[in-house]
């Protein structure tokens, strides 16, 4: 059985994922909720099935991953006990100029 990981989100992560939901809302709620609702359940599954995502390509490091939430991006980090959600972007966004641009 995996190891179970404690699950916690960036500050910056959970920005995102607020600005998307509400932009979201602008033309659907139920879409909103939708993205709201898989966000929130992808990123409570990463403390059971954390390695399951693919490795980020832009930087080919196992320990920085990433899971689809529809069109959008999950990009989580991998600790021995914990997994941090380091980014949720549109899958349209450019990770490495967001990153430059912290």
């Amino acid at each position: 059985m995996a190891a179970r990981r404690r699950v916690i989100w960036a500050p910056r992560a959970q920005t995102a994922l607020d600005e998307s939901v509400e932009f979201v809302a602008q033309d659907s709620l139920p879409g909103a909720l939708r993205v709201l609702e898989q966000a929130l359940a992808a990123a409570d599954s990463l403390a059971t099935l954390s390695e399951r995502g693919r490795v980020v390509p832009e930087y080919d490091d196992p320990q920085l991953r990433e899971i689809f939430v529809f069109r959008y991006r999950l990009l989580y980090e991998l600790h021995p006990d914990l997994v941090r959600i380091v980014a949720f972007l549109h899958g349209a966004q450019d990770f490495v100029s967001l990153e430059r641009g912290k």
